[in-house]
């Protein structure tokens, strides 16, 4: 079977590693009626890292037997979801309430109306709600929880709510598209070219966590979670066997952490939770080369990457790779948009079919198509490509051009094999990466795409300019 053959037949399971993380986030935004008190969430209470990971089983959910009158309501939280996530008490009034954090990270119990008690991981807090007749809600505050399953209802015994009842989805707050704001700041052109490798063999990388608003295609802004305050996150490449030591400083207010695929380490051991205004370094040993994703992986995890906290690591292989006249690195990534100014939206982000609103390179839509990458007929090219998704795949195709060599994780088509053998499309799912080389063979336009073209209309489309762009006259 050749290389390029078994390429295609080769599976990777991508495991998204889902660490808790609940903080203060602004006012909640309630998109549930008493009638919606979601069900729990898949987790593993008690330990960082392991909320959502697949065959864990929801913990128990429902309603309690009718509480007395005054008498203690006892709710744990676990990663991402409440028990019980429906109460009933007899009679409205005043109740003390004992908050128990059975999670591996810090997390909120926020009431409809404003009462809010935190718990660290294992701790156990208290504090005191009034539950009207008509019933309250209540959630964890941090964008994406309550979506994803936190979230809860308190219900008066022979009222008129529906609060007593576990369950449902969410009957407002579905967003749309929003409508694109002529006024919107002009968006930044990623820097295409692939840094040089880092030299020596120890790096201290200073990273931040910041927020920020970025316009993400022409009058749609996003306010994004970051490494380093860009999307994706700064480019990291060193040689194999290199100690990588990544400094972070959380200066936003929700907490977050940060997963590298190219480390070997347990998830409880280096992918904390590093709460707001905390610092953390995160040290790895280069060991296998590659090209490799890195993202946060704070529950939701799929919240964190699809509102831009990810990026790419390149290990060179042992002895380096060949020189080549250009290198670009592309990471194809999707925008799931809320609000103009918001974040993305993860009702959206999460769906069984994703429809993005925009599929991207390296962050903004159509950037490399409004600005061409400049190359030279004839030239070697070798472009490092990383697909972060959250949800969609990529087809990887330069019209025009023919990849010679492509490393797809660690399955190699090699240039010059003896029987000729060549790439038109290079296909990658989420965590998947690979790197190209192709020659460009004469001056003119070569449209680079993901030959999903449902996408290209959508933002996944650049182009390479080799020369003048103009085609040579036959």
């Amino acid at each position: 079977m050749s290389a390029i053959a078994r390429m295609r037949f080769l599976i990777v399971l991508a495991v998204i590693l889902s660490l808790g993380g609940c903080a203060a986030a602004g006012a909640p935004d309630w998109t549930f009626t008493t009638s919606a008190a979601g069900p729990a969430s898949s987790s593993m209470a008690g330990m960082s890292g392991m909320a959502d990971m697949p065959g864990m089983s929801p913990a128990p959910a429902g309603a309690t037997s009718a509480v007395a009158a005054g008498a203690t309501l006892e709710i744990h939280a676990f990663d991402l979801g409440f028990k019980p996530n429906a109460v009933t008490v007899v009679a409205a009034g005043s109740y003390p309430v004992k908050f128990v954090n059975d999670g591996g990270v810090q997390h909120n119990l926020t009431f409809a109306d404003g009462t809010r008690i935190v718990a660290d991981p294992g701790q156990t807090t208290s504090g005191t709600i009034v539950v009207p007749a008509s019933g309250i809600t209540f959630l964890c505050d941090v964008p994406g929880h309550a979506q994803a399953g936190m979230k809860g209802a308190i219900d008066v015994a022979g009222g008129s709510t529906a609060a007593s009842g576990p369950a449902g989805s969410p009957t407002a707050g579905v967003s749309t598209t929003p409508v694109a704001d002529p006024n919107a700041p002009a968006y930044v052109v990623r820097d295409p070219y692939a840094p040089p490798v880092m030299s020596g063999t120890v790096h201290d990388i200073e990273m931040p966590i910041v927020e920020r608003d970025m316009t993400v295609a022409t009058g749609f802004v996003v306010h994004v979670w970051t490494f380093g305050g860009t999307v994706p996150g700064p480019t990291i490449r060193v040689h194999l066997g290199d100690t990588v030591r990544v400094h972070l400083t959380n200066t936003t207010a929700m907490s977050h952490s940060i997963d590298f695929h190219a480390s070997q380490t347990a998830m409880n051991d280096q992918m904390v939770e590093i709460k707001p205004g905390a610092t953390w370094t995160y040290t790895f040993q280069a060991d296998y080369a590659g090209v490799w994703m890195y993202h946060c992986g704070t529950a939701p995890a799929l919240e964190h990457i699809a509102n831009g906290m990810f990026g790419m690591v390149i290990v060179e292989p042992r002895g380096g790779l060949p020189k080549v006249d250009t290198e670009l690195a592309i990471i194809q990534s999707e925008w799931y948009l809320g609000a103009q100014g918001q974040p993305a939206d993860y009702t959206k982000a999460s769906a069984a079919a994703p429809a993005p609103d925009f599929v991207v390179f390296n962050g903004v839509a159509n950037q490399y198509k409004d600005h061409p990458i400049q190359v030279q007929p004839g030239q070697r090219v070798r472009i490092f490509v990383l697909d972060v998704g959250p949800d969609i795949d990529s087809s990887f195709h330069i019209v025009g051009t023919i990849f010679d060599t492509v490393t797809k994780e660690g399955i190699q088509l090699v240039r010059g094999n003896p029987g000729g053998w060549g790439s038109q499309a290079v296909d990658l799912s989420p965590a998947q990466a690979a790197i190209i080389e192709l020659t460009v063979p004469e001056s003119g336009m070569y449209t680079m795409v993901t030959h999903a073209f449902n996408f290209v209309g959508r933002g996944a489309v650049g182009v390479l300019m080799a020369g003048d762009g103009k085609p040579p006259v036959h």
